[in-house]
């Protein structure tokens, strides 16, 4: 007779959560109106009236008092932006996620950061001096969890006469949105289906229309049901109630690790409380992850966009963190329903494989 198999434990929500139920239920409700809400028709105008809610929903739940334009998620919102943004000149944090640099093309100048993590001020200042841009920086760092200071950085971009794209998968849900031009905004990182998300839009005649649906400024049908669960899984507030519980689970991790004889990256950061990176110096990322999944851990090594292909994190990089460190680090990261039994065990966890190397 085979043995139960064991319960896996997830600790990988950075990457992408699982749908709350409310917001499951909400898109199951929204597809009894599966007509293409651009039709003028009865069915039509149904579906319409559930995106629109959805839309007006999703802006009281963030707090945003503008324009919302559905997209496929927050890569294609930042993308949007990127490329559409009146403004000549193009500026870029140095530890963005990787698609950000790309859109924002080879010509952006790049922002340094400090062993910290946070953008250097300075260096914006000098490169705010230059004219007028687009500058994209990330609320919440996908691999460190790292906070920037971004009401620092969005007075000086505004008083410069540039406009501020903020990059907020991370951190949309979880904590108050920044004051920012743009915003980009993910639903399967908050407890919302994948494929949807959305750019925040403070004054659209800074952005450049192509036509289509989402007042012109995107093509393509329009999801209702899947905007009705991102407005669902928002209004749950599953991840913004949990946040001091997590935080007291992310001091946790942080203590067992270091007591393990593991390593902290930004440990004297402001990090939100649901990502934590961490290192085991000696062991490679790729032998560590491997180690865990077998183990019943689902963790990543940074974000899930790349950590498949084990390159070199250009955000520790950019830190400055050591080679052996960086290049065994592992991201732990919670959800809503994470518990001090799954953290327990992932330290043990990871006590087990650090007392195994030093024994090899």
């Amino acid at each position: 007779m085979n043995a139960p198999a064991k319960k896996r434990i997830y600790l990988d929500h950075a990457a992408t959560t699982p749908v709350l139920p409310e917001a499951r239920q909400a898109m199951v409700e929204a597809l009894e109106c599966w007509a293409n809400p651009s039709s003028p028709h009865a069915e039509g105008r149904a579906a319409r009236a559930i995106l629109e809610d959805a839309r007006a929903r999703i802006a009281a739940a963030l707090g945003w008092r503008h324009d919302v334009i559905f997209t496929s998620g927050a890569s294609e919102a930042v993308a949007i932006a990127a490329h559409r943004v009146n403004a000549p000149g193009r500026l870029v944090g140095a530890t963005e996620h990787d698609l950000v640099p790309h859109e924002m093309g080879s010509d952006a100048g790049l922002l340094p950061v400090g062993s910290d993590g946070l953008i250097d001020l300075a260096a914006l200042d000098a490169a705010l001096a230059g004219g007028p841009a687009l500058v994209a920086v990330q609320q919440v760092n996908n691999e460190t969890g790292v906070v920037q200071s971004l009401d620092l950085i969005g007075e000086r971009v505004r008083a410069a006469g540039s406009i501020l794209l903020a990059d907020c998968a991370q951190s949309a849900g979880k904590l108050p949105l920044p004051e920012a031009d743009f915003i980009a905004v993910s639903a399967h990182k908050l407890g919302g289906p994948p494929g949807i998300g959305a750019l925040l839009v403070k004054d659209l005649a800074t952005l450049e229309p192509v036509g289509g649906q989402e007042k012109g400024y995107r093509r393509g049908t329009q999801d209702a049901p899947a905007a009705a669960a991102f407005a669902a899984a928002l209004e749950s507030r599953a991840f913004a109630d949990a946040m001091p519980r997590l935080a007291e689970l992310r001091r946790r991790l942080d203590e067992g690790v270091k007591a393990a004889g593991g390593i902290v990256i930004a440990e004297d950061s402001s990090r939100i409380p649901n990502i934590g990176a961490v290192a085991l110096p000696g062991l490679a990322s790729a032998s560590l992850l491997v180690q865990f999944d077998l183990a019943g851990f689902a963790v990543s090594a940074g974000s899930a966009c790349s950590s498949g292909k084990m390159k070199e994190s250009r955000v520790l990089a950019a830190m400055g963190v050591a080679p052996e460190i960086a290049g065994s680090m592992l991201r732990v990261s919670f959800g809503p329903d994470t518990s001090e039994a799954d953290v327990d065990a992932f330290l043990a966890e990871f006590s087990r494989i650090a007392a195994r190397r030093q024994a090899a």
